[in-house]
């Protein structure tokens, strides 16, 4: 697909981008992969710090819909789910993955860079 395709309201590669971009779905994904490659929904819950509920709900079904999660239910007394992560997931891992790496090594500019902008004064208006 041209990647200006991707600009265009219509375009698919868009609804993709938007679900793949999103901050929990990054650390879904990274977290499954982390551990494993499975986990049940509390492990999950526990392992990332501040998500809801509701929330890791709503990521884990888009990523099922999405092919990225596979979600195993078993027949037990009370049931029991797994999440893994699928080929799909595993491939857009290793690219948050190298995302992560980045933000580490730059983290420290990041935040001087911020700092620097909170600190200086207002910029004067223009007549």
């Amino acid at each position: 697909m041209d990647t200006v395709q991707s600009y265009l309201h219509a375009c698919p590669a868009r609804t993709v981008l938007e679900a793949i971009t999103n901050k929990w779905t990054v650390l879904v994904l990274t977290s499954l992969r982390s551990n494993g490659g499975t986990m049940r929904f509390n492990e999950l819950r526990r392992f990332l710090d501040g998500i809801t509920q509701k929330m890791l709900t709503q990521t884990l079904r888009s990523l099922e819909r999405d092919g990225m999660v596979r979600r195993t239910v078993y027949p037990t007394v009370p049931p029991r789910v797994d999440y893994s992560v699928t080929e799909l997931g595993t491939s857009l891992g290793e690219l948050f993955n190298t995302f992560g790496e980045w933000a580490n090594e730059n983290v420290d500019r990041i935040m001087a860079a911020r700092t620097e902008f909170d600190t200086r004064p207002a910029p004067e208006p223009v007549n």
